[in-house]
């Protein structure tokens, strides 16, 4: 690839087959995330799974082999392709657990009410906010709409980011909410990396159902749910469990209905005030709580004895000038942590390497526990744990390399990109390395 000083593949049809096989050789440390099955937490959480000189060989989109660059070339001589990463950290490609990628418009004119003091409600109350979006995005198209979220996916990419959950939720009418999951759906085909779409119907009560949330939240269980599980469009179910939102019981009547419809469930948990929302996520065995800011001690119990695995945003709370979640607290009950940027035209952060360092910088976690939030952990709060996350044999050929000569560096630097090549089931997505 030559001519600029990056390059990510502009095609817009099929993915182009990957290459027969790929060599990364010389690692100065290739971070496996090796471990025990399933998410991290308390000591697991910590290990990074370090080889020094590490190599990795695929074949086609799968790892074949990982160990230090002597024992795999021994194995493994030769490459189609091969990448010399001396000096380098070698990763697993990062997996985004939480973003809204699909909607029209911007709200850049909100950072000036922000400036005045306005808080996150207030904002709403101007006209701003989540309904702001919801206007913009009911106008536009489903191609403008997929050309959009295409060029944000591509640029997660050129951060690392190699997987991404993707919201529905600026339509809150049946037929808009299906255009926005076909639109995640061709976005992330068109971006050649994994998409794992969730519906969010629940994420406010539009406009014309202002003084009806009742009806609006039997819309959602009776018509849009049905609608989106019968074309097959969404992985999982979200509700917004907040003051102003919806309550945890109109949100158990929307997410029970959508995992009897397949759709396991998700929540936007007490993100403003304590409203219950981690208590929901555990008792409903969801696969993520995600803010946090505000929950309760029973919440986090309850989280500690369920599955469900806490995702932190600390960019969002950066955008919005809210608190910090408490990751150590978190943590020290046990519960899985992971991280994601909260992508949305509100907190427009489509950088995994920054969100590591939010983490670590203002949520308490150590960059390793960060590291393990972004890939493993995030990739099981995704239902892609036994896919994305880990560098082992049998798994995805998705992994960057960075070039800085510590891991530490992703939880020291908040700017620039030291994202070199990015490697996509087991294809060169993006590629920086001198002279390409």
């Amino acid at each position: 690839m030559k001519g600029r000083a990056h390059k990510i593949r502009p095609t817009l049809g099929e993915r182009p087959p990957s290459p027969a096989s790929l060599l990364i050789v010389d690692a100065a440390e290739l971070l496996t995330l090796r471990g025990a099955e399933g998410p991290r937490a308390h000591e697991a959480a910590q290990d990074l799974g370090i080889i020094e000189d590490g190599a990795v060989y695929s074949e086609g989109a799968r790892l074949v082999d990982v160990g230090t660059t002597d024992e795999v070339l021994a194995r493994h001589p030769r490459a189609d392709l091969r990448i010399e990463a001396a000096g380098k950290v070698v990763a697993p490609g990062f997996v985004d657990p939480h973003t809204h990628p699909v909607f029209a418009g911007s709200r850049e004119h909100e950072v000036e009410w922000k400036s005045q003091g306005l808080s996150y409600s207030e904002i709403a109350a101007r006209g701003g906010g989540i309904l702001h979006t919801v206007r913009a995005t009911r106008e536009s198209s489903e191609g403008d709409l997929a050309r959009d979220a295409t060029k944000r996916l591509r640029s997660m990419a050129a951060s690392g980011t190699t997987t991404v959950e993707a919201k529905s939720g600026y339509g809150l009418r049946t037929d808009d909410e299906l255009k926005i999951l076909r639109a995640i759906a061709a976005a992330g085909h068109a971006a050649e990396i994994d998409v794992v779409p969730t519906f969010l119907g629940a994420h406010a009560v539009p406009p014309e159902f202002q003084t009806r949330p009742e009806a609006y939240v039997n819309l959602v269980r009776e018509e849009m749910l049905p609608a989106i599980a019968a074309n097959r469009l969404a992985d999982f179910c979200d509700a917004f469990v907040d003051r102003g939102y919806f309550s945890a019981n109109q949100a158990r009547e929307i997410l029970k209905r959508g995992a009897d419809l397949g759709l396991r469930p998700k929540v936007h948990a007490d993100e403003l005030s304590d409203a219950g929302g981690a208590a929901l996520a555990a008792e409903l065995g969801a696969a993520s709580a995600d803010h946090l800011i505000h929950t309760s001690s029973d919440g986090i119990e309850a989280m500690a004895r369920s599955r469900t695995i806490a995702i932190l945003l600390p960019a969002a709370s950066l955008a919005s000038r809210l608190p910090f979640a408490d990751g150590r607290r978190l943590l020290a009950a046990g519960v899985a942590v992971a991280i994601g940027t909260d992508f949305n035209p509100n907190c427009w952060c489509d950088s995994m390497p920054l969100a590591i360092a939010l983490a670590c910088h203002h949520n308490g976690l150590t960059p390793a526990e960060a590291i393990t939030a972004a890939t493993v952990n995030a990739a099981h709060a995704i239902g892609r744990g036994d896919q994305v996350g880990v560098l082992e044999p049998g798994r995805v050929a998705d992994l960057v390399v960075l070039d800085m000569p510590s891991w530490r560096h992703l939880g020291y630097r908040f700017g620039g990109n030291a994202v070199e090549t990015v490697v996509k089931r087991g294809s060169v997505l993006v590629d920086r390395r001198p002279g390409r």
